[in-house]
């Protein structure tokens, strides 16, 4: 059974660099996804951002938003009170702007996974105490 999935940027990263060490785990989940894959505009940021080191990523990207492969979710203009809700309550953690858009997405699609390579989403809760489903590598 095919899973619905919210993308974050090490798994982004990895689809598009050859070279990442998780590159072929993360083609091996996305094939196996339902799509598309939904994100937000702050794991685009991150992703492109980290891409920019290993050569390519805006044409890469541009084009999964095009195809549909890839859908941004969620806004900061229509979800940013509780994006920044979820950021106080992590503030002991180093949640980032795009782990809190993420955990904020967990709610709005609660049926979705999170793929992510960050092991702090096995910390971090949705309506305050629930667990986020999260798809990443075994430690």
């Amino acid at each position: 059974m095919r899973r619905a999935a919210l993308i974050d940027s090490g798994p982004l990263v990895a689809l598009l660099n050859r070279r990442d060490a998780w590159h072929e785990w993360t083609v091996e989940q996305v094939t196996s996804a339902e799509p598309p894959l939904l994100t937000c505009e702050s794991v685009l940021s991150e992703a492109l951002f980290l891409l920019r080191k290993a050569g390519g990523g805006p044409a890469e990207i541009a084009a999964m938003l095009e195809s549909g492969a890839l859908r941004v979710a969620v806004s900061l203009v229509d979800e940013g009170s509780q994006v920044f809700r979820i950021l106080r309550k992590y503030a002991d953690r180093p949640a980032s702007l795009a782990d809190a858009c993420l955990v904020r997405m967990s709610e709005v699609f609660p049926r979705h996974h999170v793929l992510t390579l960050d092991a702090d989403f096995r910390h971090y809760r949705r309506h305050r105490n629930r667990a986020i489903s999260v798809w990443m590598p075994d430690a």
